[in-house]
Order: C-alpha cells, then structure tokens, then sequence
C-alpha cells in the first residue's frame, strides 16, 4: 500500500489549501482515513478523520475550517483548509488504517509540507 500526499505550499495568513492523498495498492473504500500534522519541536496530532461510512471528526481547533471527504472511486482523500493561521504550519500526513481479524493495518503518506505566512 502506498499513499502519495500532495497540495501543501505557502499561503498567506487566511488563505486557502486542498490537500490530496491518493492511495494505491489497497482497497480504499475499505480503510479509515486520517490527516495528521506535526510541527517543528512538536508531537504529531490529528487533525481530521473520516469512517468508511463517511462521518467525520475534527481536532477542536481545526472545527468550521477544514473539511476532510474522500472518493473511493478514485482512491483519494481530501483535506480542505480554510482561514489558515500560521500556527497551522506544520507537515502534513495523510493516513488510512483498518482492522481485519484482529489485525490492525495502518499506512502512511510521506507528508506534505504547510506553511502559513503571517
């Protein structure tokens, strides 16, 4: 299994990005997927999930300006940021896990680099 994270640059303070993570090599449809982020000096958290049925859940901070979605068709999850701050600055990791007779299978993508120009 492999994810490609991709979409993160620089923006400006109240900016807009979209991130992408395109999965390959598994059944996309079948696993949860997952946006983290870490910044410098800091531990990696979660910023958004979403469920194979499609719910979703947000990190406090992160509530009414991201939106997290996915096509299964295309294998893809998405991260939708709005009203970005500089302390969103950060890499970010795409992540899809699923348990399967009680094995855990958990990816990651390789990051993709936000920064948030003040």
């Amino acid at each position: 299994v492999q994810l490609q994270a991709s979409g993160g640059g620089l923006v400006q303070a109240g900016g807009s990005l979209r991130l992408s993570c395109a999965a390959s090599g598994s059944t996309f449809s079948s696993f949860s997927l997952g946006w983290y982020r870490q910044a410098p000096g800091k531990q990696r958290e979660l910023v958004a999930t979403i469920s194979t049925l499609g719910s979703t859940d947000y990190a406090d901070s992160e509530k009414g300006r991201f939106t997290i979605s996915r096509n299964n068709a295309e294998s893809t999850g998405y991260l939708q940021m709005n009203r970005l701050k500089p302390e969103d600055t950060a890499v970010y990791y795409c992540n899809i896990r699923r348990v399967a007779f009680n094995v855990e299978y958990d990816y990651w993508g390789q990051g993709t680099q936000v920064t948030v120009s003040s």
